[in-house]
């Protein structure tokens, strides 16, 4: 049995603010199916006994200078922005939505 549903794709397009269309939860529907059923058939063999794998190629980190750099003003960076307040950006609240 799936469980993902094209009621759960519509549920988390709203939560994710974006508006899909029959054809896009029908296709999402699917991919998403198999995504979950890939993570449950490597979770099942991804046991403490297999040996985590490590890149083919050594990696180096590299790392430069912290060094302050030119600045924006203030008004520079809220020039742009669609909703400002008081020097900040006004964005809409997110916490305690109704869904």
């Amino acid at each position: 049995m799936s469980e993902i549903t094209p009621e759960l794709v519509r549920h988390l397009g709203v939560l994710a603010r974006i508006q899909l269309n029959d054809d896009e939860v029908s296709r999402l529907t699917g991919q998403l199916d198999a995504i979950v059923d890939n993570i449950a058939k490597v979770s099942a063999v991804a046991t403490a006994d297999v040996a985590a794998t490590s890149p083919p190629i050594p990696l180096s980190h590299l790392f430069r200078p912290d060094v302050v750099g030119e600045t924006r003003t203030h008004e520079q960076v809220l020039q742009n922005a669609p909703d400002a307040a008081d020097g900040r950006f006004r964005v809409t609240a997110i916490l305690g939505e109704e869904q």
